[in-house]
């Protein structure tokens, strides 16, 4: 056989991802703020893109050179009639940084007592707000006069975890400072009535009895309670009863005095106030007048970015260009049109999904979480003629606004429960249903998890009674032995 080179045509097919390509489906499943952060990004790195700074509604024409904003998006969607559906590690001790609490001199001669180096309240009112670690060391400063002491404190204050609880015993601290341990255990309890009272406790019973000390309401009744907190747990009532010498009213006052105290008094002081969830999607009610069932759909305006391509300057700038220069300028033109068109697209795609959720959960629009539709990507991706990746990418990282409230697309698909007479049901609109259930029983009437089972199947839902039980606990709901505990004693 000879050996030579030689030349085949080959004709195949292949998938290729273009970079392109994946911004697009990168785009596709960010929500509204993390595009907004990326065109951002763009706006930075590409010279031929404007944002679009005209009103909404505005009808001006754009700025010479650059291009029309896409096409308006549609706005509404009209949805279907709703069908009918009945022990804790030792911590390290580390010293730490104690500077910010120890006002004394290296020579230990006393600390200053006064207020010199204080914020103003100028300060105070228009600065950030402090931490729990800031706000402790304020207290120290104000409680412990002796440098020394503050120092101890500091060390405390240090070995804190984020509930506020000290883990570390009071003679390795004393060990590690070189202190007496009698010294550390006064400072600690002196400490636990700071604010937030309940800090610097080694259990939750320690915590409890703080708080409940601080209010005059640890009495030898409540401190038993407190020495058996598990029963309490297993909802052991009548043997509490007994330990405490109360009977069930007192007991059940005694309950609801432990509910209203912080068992993790640290816990979230640091952090700032909750992020708001900023809805993708905005959903009303159609005018009056509108035909009954519509609703209408809309982006969120306030996170939705709108940018424009300067055709102008693009032109201006390329006629004299040099040759590596129009490369560069036909490169960020085609990558400014690429992102315009795929932000287009995207916000159809989105409308035209939540559209389509919409149509078929609109019983629970109207009537509430009882009415929600067994629903999989696969029926809304054959509704829009999209495939099931797409659907998956558009709701995910995604949420709705409607008239009950924000929730995200992902909410809406459930899984489906047979029925006995062939229909399906959502398996949210059943545990929903496992709890009101719950929630309406009596002490004469506890229902088990056999007479739930048959509850639903009288109303026509075929379930398994080890179903029911994962639905129970997963919304923590007690077995129905430890309900018949707790309505023993009236609340």
């Amino acid at each position: 056989m000879a050996i030579g080179p030689r030349l085949d045509l080959r004709f195949t097919q292949s998938l290729v991802m273009t970079p392109q390509l994946r911004q697009a489906i990168k785009l596709l499943q960010s929500s509204n703020l993390e595009v907004s952060a990326f065109v951002e990004e763009e706006l930075e790195r590409n010279p031929l893109l404007e944002r679009d700074e005209r009103p909404d509604g505005a009808e001006a024409e754009p700025p010479a050179g650059a291009e029309p904003p896409p096409a308006a998006m549609p706005d509404s969607y009209e949805g279907a009639s709703a069908a009918s559906l009945p022990a804790e590690a030792d911590a390290p001790l580390d010293i730490g940084d104690w500077s910010n609490v120890y006002d004394g001199d290296s020579a230990g001669r006393g600390g200053r007592a006064d207020f010199e180096d204080l914020p103003g309240i100028e300060e105070t009112v228009a600065g950030r707000p402090r931490s729990l670690r800031e706000e402790l060391a304020e207290q120290v400063r104000l409680t412990f006069p002796d440098p020394s002491d503050r120092l101890i404190a500091a060390q405390l204050i240090a070995l804190l975890d984020p509930s506020g609880r000290l883990l570390a015993e009071d003679a390795a601290i004393a060990a590690a400072l070189g202190c007496a341990e009698a010294r550390v255990a006064g400072i600690r309890v002196r400490m636990q009535r700071f604010e937030p009272v309940g800090m610097f406790c080694r259990s939750l019973r320690e915590c409890l009895a703080v708080q409940l000390a601080e209010r005059d309401r640890l009495d030898p009744a409540m401190a038993a309670l407190l020495d058996n907190l598990d029963l309490l747990a297993r909802r052991d009532l009548r043997r509490l009863m007994r330990i405490c010498g109360v009977d069930a009213e007192d007991l059940a006052d005694m309950a609801a005095e432990l509910r209203r105290l912080d068992p993790k008094p640290g816990a979230g002081q640091d952090s700032g106030p909750a992020p708001l969830l900023v809805p993708d999607v905005l959903m009303r009610r159609a005018p009056a007048g509108a035909p009954e069932g519509e609703w209408i759909l809309e982006l969120n305006p306030d996170t939705l970015p709108r940018v424009l391509v300067n055709r102008g300057f693009h032109a201006q700038v390329q006629r004299r260009a040099t040759r590596e220069d129009r490369a560069f300028l036909s490169e960020k033109y085609q990558a400014a049109n690429w992102l315009v068109k795929s932000l287009e697209q995207r916000s159809s795609t989105i409308l035209r999904v939540a559209g389509e959720i919409v149509r078929r959960q609109e019983g629970f629009f109207r009537h509430g979480v009882g009415h929600l539709r067994p629903l999989i990507l696969r029926d809304v991706a054959e509704a829009v003629e999209m495939h099931e990746s797409t659907v998956s990418r558009v709701t995910a990282n995604k949420s709705i606004a409607t008239p009950r409230g924000n929730f995200e697309l992902k909410y809406f698909f459930t899984t489906a429960i047979g029925g006995t007479s062939g229909e399906t049901f959502s398996a949210e609109a059943i545990r929903h249903r496992i709890r009101s259930m719950v929630a309406a029983e009596t002490s004469e009437n506890i229902l088990s998890d056999d007479a739930i089972v048959s509850a639903l199947r009288q109303e026509g839902v075929d379930i398994a009674r080890r179903t029911v039980a994962k639905y129970r606990e997963a919304l923590r709901i007690p077995s129905s032995v430890q309900r018949k505990r707790e309505k023993a004693v009236p609340a």
